[in-house]
């Protein structure tokens, strides 16, 4: 069963002739429609986040700015990220929508969750919007989940490291972040020595792997890296940042994965949750439409019982062996932060 939440932003935040478009949300539905669910698909309607929800990891005065910023017109955040009259509602539908998918799926202990919005968010910061994002829609959901004294397990797969979730929960011991990403690239964070904070040392985990990587290349950081220290962690809830802009034919990056491969992706982050019910998708980059289509139909194939034949997976490209320096870097920086 397929909790959908949302969608939200098919017409608001519309920046003209921006990669991070509404078509963006049309193509996810359109990859949605091919899986012909039928009553397997279940909708659930955004709500707007409260304020407690977000100033549990964005500060007060940025949130204020922000909606100032937005009812008056808008304009540019920064040189990537716009803002329009209407970018601020639709920011707080986006951020509110995991919320409501955690809500259904808690109330149904069945399905997996998709957030389908849009501004995406895990570029966002505490205290500002950067590289598309406005708010941190998957942070705000981890958060209200760490509040209520679950453990949570962030999984970010999209091709740019989230330096904004990294930041969020630095020092979070409930919240483990995982990020696989092109480097280098677009924010230039996400060096495997970086652990997390004083008081979560170790809950945060980089895999950073070069241009041309292939999708066995993910696979084995998930299977070798990953897969241990989310054995440790046990986590209560599996949040994931599903970006499909790794797959080889988005023009904003240069890794090589297809379709199948963020089935397979997906396979393994799904068995991490503790039982169904308990793994939600939230939307973040991927910017050729019918990658995004194609990757939204495999993705969910494989986690509702490969309902669809994706094209193959990749493997040849290079990065076996910066996933094993990745394992080294990471096991030295958790010694001297241990020490």
């Amino acid at each position: 069963m397929l909790i959908l939440a949302g969608p939200v932003g098919e017409v608001e935040h519309d920046g003209g002739r921006h990669p991070e478009c509404p078509a963006r949300v049309g193509a996810v539905l359109q990859g949605i429609e091919d899986l012909r669910l039928g009553g397997d698909l279940v909708r659930v309607d955004a709500r707007p986040a409260s304020r407690e929800d977000l100033v549990r990891v964005h500060d007060g005065r940025y949130l204020d700015e922000l909606e100032a910023f937005s009812r008056h017109g808008g304009g540019a955040l920064d040189p990537d990220t716009f803002v329009t009259s209407t970018s601020w509602d639709a920011a707080l539908h986006a951020a509110g929508a995991g919320l409501a998918a955690v809500e259904e799926l808690d109330s149904r202990c069945d399905g997996v969750g998709f957030v389908v919005v849009r501004p995406p968010g895990h570029h966002a910061v505490r205290s500002r919007g950067m590289g598309f994002c406005l708010l941190n829609n998957v942070a705000v959901a981890a958060g209200a989940l760490a509040a209520r004294g679950a453990r949570v397990l962030v999984v970010d797969w999209d091709v740019h490291h989230g330096n904004g979730t990294q930041e969020i929960f630095w020092n979070e011991p409930a919240v483990l972040y995982v990020s696989t990403h092109q480097w280098p690239l677009y924010p230039g964070t996400g060096r495997p020595e970086e652990v997390g904070g004083t008081k979560a040392v170790g809950a945060t985990l980089n895999v950073p792997v070069p241009p041309g990587a292939t999708g066995d290349v993910l696979r084995l950081a998930l299977d070798d890296v990953v897969s241990p220290a989310v054995d440790g962690f046990r986590p209560d809830w599996v949040l994931v940042s599903c970006g499909f802009d790794a797959h080889r034919a988005d023009p904003l990056a240069q890794l090589m994965l297809s379709s199948a491969d963020f089935a397979a992706l997906a396979r393994t982050v799904s068995a991490f949750a503790p039982s169904a019910g308990r793994t939600v998708l939230f939307l973040e980059g991927g910017y050729d439409l019918e990658a995004v289509r194609r990757s939204t139909t495999a993705t969910l194939s494989a986690l509702l019982g490969d309902l669809d034949r994706p094209e193959p997976a990749t493997s040849g490209g290079p990065g076996a062996e910066a996933v094993r320096a990745v394992a080294l870097a990471r096991t030295r920086a958790l010694d001297a932060a241990q020490g």
